[in-house]
């Protein structure tokens, strides 16, 4: 699955924001209201395994529409994201992506893990082979059943605890397929996006070609420059169906959003900023225990890989998976080709920026 995660459009904007409120010289009150204002998990517990190497961070995109107290959005937002009904795919983490941010200060390494991945579903009753995107909704779903017998809890007190066990599943599963530690991790669902690109008032982007969707995605736009609203702009990154590439080309757009959004911010200067924080604070949970300032000065440049399928339904691909991640980190010489072994496929480079830095993309 040549998949580029969703996640980098829906989560990486946090970073790139600190970044700007930081280059901004804006005012420490602000980045302290977002640090103290955002959700904090205590998923990660405190003796689990830790890097020695630098800092693992997994981006974790939900595909529930749900706020974080379990509140539907309202019908005209969900109307918008042209992605069906309230409860359409559950709490599965459909984007997946680990990001190892090295101590000796060289580039971030950005691993997408495919989504339909077979896994064993660490805490999930059973400890069952599935895909791996299933270990949040299925231990969520386990939780709050057991919560429920028990009694006691109001209804967003039952979504934060069982959301909690979905957090504790999804680590424990990617650590343990993976084969390397998580220390921290990043969680939005698909309505924070389109938030985002609602404070942001838009975000101008650049196609080669007509392109329409309308059915999946709900995109439909025009050839050349122009400018998207929130709608649109979730359109544009969710969309593969009718590119000659499909989730590659999808990359791409993933890629010229982030540019576009870091054009847009810089347009408006800290006027935008404001708007950005609060939807950070309504949507985002982050880990305890790391600064998101100072991960984001800590990361230099990001190369981006998409790691291979190696798990079915099966077989255990475990192994496997393990090798490619030594190979994409440089912990493993890559040896002769091997069906046993399969490498992490790169994704290809970002489209190049116009002057005004907005790139033109299929």
């Amino acid at each position: 699955m040549r998949e580029f995660s969703l996640v980098v459009a829906r989560i990486a904007w946090i970073a790139l924001a600190v970044a700007v409120l930081t280059g901004s010289g804006l005012a420490w009150t602000t980045y302290h209201d977002l640090d103290t204002g955002l959700r904090r998990s205590r998923a990660i517990p405190a003796d689990a395994p830790r890097s020695a190497d630098g800092l693992n961070v997994l981006l974790i995109g939900l595909t529930t529409r749900r706020d974080l107290d379990g509140n539907p959005p309202p019908d005209d937002v969900l109307e918008k994201l042209h992605a069906g009904d309230v409860d359409r795919g559950g709490y599965n983490a459909n984007t997946l992506m680990l990001v190892h941010i090295p101590n000796d200060g060289s580039p971030a390494t950005a691993m997408s893990v495919p989504r339909d991945n077979y896994a064993v579903l660490h805490g999930v009753a059973g400890t069952p082979r599935e895909k791996i995107k299933e270990a949040y909704g299925r231990a969520k779903e386990d939780e709050e059943r057991r919560l429920v017998a028990e009694g006691g809890h109001d209804p967003a007190e039952l979504e934060w605890l069982g959301r909690e066990a979905g957090r504790r599943a999804q680590v424990e599963t990617v650590r343990e397929f993976l084969g390397v530690p998580v220390d921290a991790f990043a969680e939005l669902s698909l309505t924070g996006f389109y938030h985002l690109a609602e404070a942001l008032h838009g975000v101008d982007v650049c196609l080669n070609a007509a392109t329409a969707d309308r059915e999946f995605s709900g995109a439909d736009f025009p050839a050349g420059r122009q400018r998207l609203d929130a709608a649109q702009a979730l359109a544009f990154v969710r969309q593969r169906h009718g590119l000659r590439h499909g989730d590659l080309d999808r990359t791409r757009r993933q890629q010229a959003f982030l540019k576009s959004v870091l054009v847009r911010v810089r347009e408006q200067g800290l006027a935008a900023l404001g708007p950005v924080v609060d939807v950070a604070k309504r949507n985002v949970v982050l880990s305890e225990g790391w600064d998101v300032l100072d991960v984001a000065r800590r990361v230099t440049g990001v190369r981006f890989t998409t790691l291979p399928i190696t798990g079915t339904p099966e077989a255990d691909g475990r192994e496997a998976m393990h090798t490619a991640v030594g190979i994409t980190l440089g912990r493993l010489t890559a040896s002769k080709p091997s069906t046993t072994a399969p490498k992490p496929t790169t994704t290809s480079p970002s489209p190049p920026p116009s002057a005004d830095g907005i790139p033109c993309v299929d």
